[in-house]
């Protein structure tokens, strides 16, 4: 009975909860509307003064206590003048107003609506929301699209529909704190991935379970293991990951190849679908990775990883030149 009584409360706090948030975030919208709309004609584009916005705090602030301070009143007035259609239609039930400024601060509208679809398709926190943004996901994603690509990927947020979806170029592994240069092994960064799991797990994306670390298989009494083992729920298989100090050599993609078509053999249930194979690697040569993935399995990728944040603007350059292509 404790427990029943329990999970009763508990339901019905999170549903209180995301009543007040709802409520909370449509009441910050219409402050904002009230102040362009009606204290400013409607024109979004007036040079309001912070005279107006610092006697409108002090007088809500003598009303209400906390909550209209200056900063606070210029972020519902953003949050009007740039969710005008959006939030007047409906509220995001998921979102809250600490989303919805940490949204504010991004100042171009497709990474700002990536990161607004993704926030609800991955139920991002705002520490996870944060974390994102500082490691430039959009820019890492939409790198390797082209315009159409990028425009979908600002409209809809990253779906993950087939395996290439899962892929990032370069996956970004600031959170496990190692300076370069630095003297460490693939051992060493599997064990920093395990003891930051959760932040690896973000890193990767929606969908992913962790299954095993040195996962071992045998074959003709020879014992091999994996480096790290997932189960990714939405494309239903195995996600495969072997970790390189350095750069991806050829005898990697075939040693991946060869998990993957045990996988597939010996570990695959019914309902699972083929796996997917990552050989994840500090450097990598295009040229010998073009030729030495020349008719091996599709779901095998090789992609880098990185040690410390990209660089944002190189990334906005490109995706500028792509945004810009006819």
């Amino acid at each position: 009975m404790v427990d029943q009584i329990s999970k009763t409360y508990q339901s019905s706090k999170q549903k209180v909860l995301s009543v007040i948030n709802r409520q909370l975030v449509e009441t910050y919208w219409q402050v904002g509307q009230h102040i362009v709309e009606y204290e400013q004609g409607g024109d979004v584009k007036a040079q309001y003064g912070t005279k107006l916005i610092e006697k409108l705090s002090a007088d809500l602030s003598m009303l209400h206590g906390k909550g209209f301070s200056i900063s606070n009143l210029k972020r519902m007035r953003q949050f009007y003048v740039e969710f005008p259609i959006t939030i007047g239609a409906t509220v995001s039930h998921q979102l809250s107003w600490s989303h919805y400024v940490e949204l504010l601060k991004i100042d171009d509208k497709l990474e700002r609506s990536f990161y607004e679809q993704q926030s609800q398709i991955e139920n991002w926190s705002i520490r996870e929301l944060k974390r994102q943004k500082k490691a430039s996901l959009f820019l890492r994603l939409a790198a390797t699209k082209d315009k159409k690509g990028i425009l979908k990927l600002a409209k809809e947020g990253q779906v993950i529909e087939k395996p290439a979806d899962l892929i990032r170029e370069p996956y970004v592994l600031d959170f496990l704190q190692i300076p370069e240069p630095n003297h460490f092994n693939e051992t060493d960064i599997e064990k920093r991935i395990i003891d930051s799991l959760q932040h690896f797990l973000l890193e990767l994306g929606k969908g992913f379970a962790f299954i095993g670390r040195q996962y071992r298989i045998t074959l003709g009494n020879r014992h091999f293991k994996i480096d790290l083992v997932f189960y990714h729920r939405i494309l239903k298989c195995f996600v495969l990951i072997d970790l390189k100090k350095e750069e991806a050599g050829y005898e990697d993609i075939g040693q991946m190849n060869m998990y993957m078509g045990y996988f597939e053999k010996e570990e695959n249930t019914e309902g699972d679908n083929p796996p997917i194979g990552i050989v994840l690697s500090k450097n990598k040569d295009e040229l010998l990775i073009k030729y030495a993935m020349n008719n091996v399995n599709s779901q095998l990728f090789v992609s880098k990883y990185q040690l410390y944040l990209p660089d944002k603007e190189e990334l906005k350059n490109l995706i500028e030149k792509q945004l810009e292509a006819k």
